[in-house]
């Protein structure tokens, strides 16, 4: 059990292989790990070997860094032989990048969820100079700090295609329900939701692999966020009722292939783990706001940490989401603050 790991869960490799290495976690399953430039420096790479080629599991960022990488590997741990498939767990850039770059370049087949393609390709044709003024309002009603929000005003925002290779028109969709045989594996498939909309996970008929994506991690909890494209989505609610959904399928023996941190066992108490920490987040926030106060007034009991720059962005949008869930389900009022904020109350 490495170090700090919470009770239940065990990390069978207590550490992650180098960059362009591979471990193997199963019979014909290799692990991979690619950088990230940011705080969560990395993403987990998967590919399986299904004969005469490679399935992959999520790809990582679109850079030269990290095509160099992907060249390095099949050339070494993958011995040559073609990656034919990719299958993308969700849209977010570290799992889809390079995606169009092996459909364009080596004739892979993309496999994803039609959510993931269909925000991927819009997303990536969407390229703004300058923050659109309906991102301006949504900084404004979480309340983001003013010289910040000078700051981020006037900057080049971050374009999706900056990290993102072109994707080129067609996909193979999967959705809720399905099997795909992968790597010698029938999976079912079980989508998630909250972190990202119809997140794909593959769930093994005939061991004890699960592909978890983002939807399950091991140490983290992924960032679950409203952002300015649906200001009045719930991802709290939609992530609370997919944790509900999939709790039933853990066993304790299921090896867990999660796109960040390290692969554990012992997903029933991660489960309940998970579930437990946002609903003891809504209700340390549902105390708090005894008074009226704005996204960005939350972090203390959301987080119970000092948030830097870097991590503002995923803050916001995390402490926004929470505080809406609680509007949304009749726990809170939410009020326009003179300066533009939403601030939300104990109702």
């Amino acid at each position: 059990m490495a170090d700090g790991a919470p009770q239940g869960l065990r990390y069978p490799w207590p550490e992650p292989p180098e960059h362009g290495t591979a471990v193997e976690v199963a019979e014909g399953v290799l692990w991979f790990r690619l950088p990230l430039p940011m705080k969560l420096d990395h993403v987990n790479i998967y590919a399986l070997d299904d004969g005469d080629s490679w399935t992959v599991i999520d790809t990582g960022l679109d850079n030269g860094k990290t095509r160099r990488l992907w060249q390095e590997m099949m050339a070494g741990p993958l011995g040559g032989k073609p990656v034919g498939r990719v299958i993308v767990t969700h849209h977010h850039p570290d799992h889809i990048g390079l995606a169009g770059w092996f459909q364009s370049e080596f004739g892979a087949e993309v496999v994803t969820t039609r959510t993931a393609w269909l925000m991927a390709r819009m997303l990536v044709l969407d390229v703004q100079e300058t923050p659109l003024p309906e991102t301006l309002a949504f900084y404004r009603s979480a309340g983001m700090d003013p010289e910040l929000y000078q700051k981020r005003a006037g900057e080049r925002p971050f374009n999706f295609a900056d990290i993102v290779a072109s994707i080129p028109l067609g996909y193979t969709r999967i959705q809720q329900g399905q099997t795909i045989r992968i790597g010698g594996r029938t999976w079912d498939i079980h989508m998630g939701n909250g972190h990202a909309p119809e997140h794909a996970t593959f769930w093994s008929r005939d061991d004890n692999l699960v592909l978890s994506g983002d939807q399950i991690l091991s140490s983290i909890s992924p960032n679950v966020g409203v952002h300015a494209t649906e200001p009045m989505a719930d991802p709290i609610g939609e992530w609370l009722e997919a944790c509900a959904r999939l709790e039933p399928l853990a066993r304790p023996d299921h090896l867990v292939l999660g796109g960040h941190k390290l692969p554990f066992t012992g997903l029933p108490t991660r489960m309940r783990q998970l579930i437990d920490n946002h609903h003891g987040a809504l209700k340390r926030l549902l105390e708090y706001i005894d008074t009226p106060k704005s996204a960005t007034e939350c972090y203390a009991p959301l987080f119970k940490r000092k948030i830097g720059e870097g991590e503002y962005g995923l803050a916001m949008v995390e402490a926004f989401a929470h505080l809406s869930h609680l509007h949304q389900t009749g726990l809170a009022t939410r009020t326009l603050r003179d300066d533009g904020a939403w601030v939300f109350q104990k109702a």
